[in-house]
């Protein structure tokens, strides 16, 4: 049965004490937990939180910057990981989502290069440590400084070339569910979903990001969400909302309304 979690980045302004809290109160089940929050309270101190609260982790938000486009060099970026997989493992995370950084000066094929290194060193250690690496590609229009994966099949191709059982997508369906393109790839596309990102919103308008609250948009989550659950998956749904919708006073009824609208998407 599929699970609903909220993401840290939807409340952007909270604290990681704030978000534990009022993300139960809520009746969330899990939480996206984002890295910075956590260094910010403590890491220990913050999984003690979780596991006395009892919300499972659905997705740890994030690692990678391969390419070097963040300012970090390749050698950086994975000792970053490292760190990241243990901690994903210590908080017993569904997944640990990966950015591979933009493409930069670097040519598509390079960029892979560089990713599928990275992937080749990392997947032991997340073998051993029982931690899933799950790919997220973005929308080409908005996240050029995020990832250069920006089409769901290359994303997939990539998995399947590595072969690891350890290696999934991440599958945003805002980022993804404005390419009509889903539709025929969503049932090839789903047992390689390790969580999916539940946002909405409308086309992007001069390279930015234009997001609602889930229902408010044009993506079609009804389709998705049903679609997703033919196809098998039963995983964590995690909420990821960003922009002018989300505003630190209507936090708490924002949580309301995430809870009903995917209530409504499952009925």
């Amino acid at each position: 049965m599929s699970v609903l979690s909220m993401s840290e980045l939807t409340t952007f302004r909270w604290s990681f004490e704030e978000d534990v809290a009022h993300f139960k109160r809520a009746g969330y089940e899990a939480v996206g937990v984002w890295r910075q929050k956590l260094t910010e309270f403590g890491e220990e101190k913050g999984i003690e939180l979780l596991e006395e609260s009892g919300l499972r982790v659905s997705n740890l938000l994030w690692c990678g910057g391969f390419t070097g486009s963040d300012g970090r060099s390749f050698r950086d970026g994975l000792e970053d990981a490292r760190d990241a997989i243990h901690s994903a493992a210590h908080m017993r995370a569904g997944c640990l989502v990966v950015y591979t950084g933009a493409r930069g000066g670097h040519t598509h094929n390079h960029a892979r290069r560089l990713l599928k290194e990275a992937l080749k060193e990392l997947l032991p250690l997340a073998a051993e440590q029982g931690v899933t690496l799950a790919l997220e590609p973005m929308h080409a229009e908005v996240t050029s400084e995020c990832t250069f994966l920006n089409d769901l099949n290359d994303a997939v191709s990539l998995i399947e070339t590595l072969g690891h059982p350890r290696l999934k997508l991440a599958f945003h369906t805002y980022h993804m569910g404005l390419c009509p393109a889903w539709k025929t790839n969503l049932a090839t596309v789903a047992p390689h979903i390790a969580v999916v990102h539940l946002g909405d919103g409308h086309p992007p308008q001069g390279g930015e990001q234009v997001r609602t609250k889930l229902g408010d948009g044009v993506v079609p989550l009804a389709e998705i969400v049903a679609a997703l659950g033919m196809a098998g998956f039963n995983g964590y749904y995690d909420v990821e909302l960003i922009g002018t919708d989300v505003e630190p006073s209507g936090y708490l009824d924002l949580l309301d309304h995430s809870r009903e609208a995917f209530a409504k998407l499952t009925i």
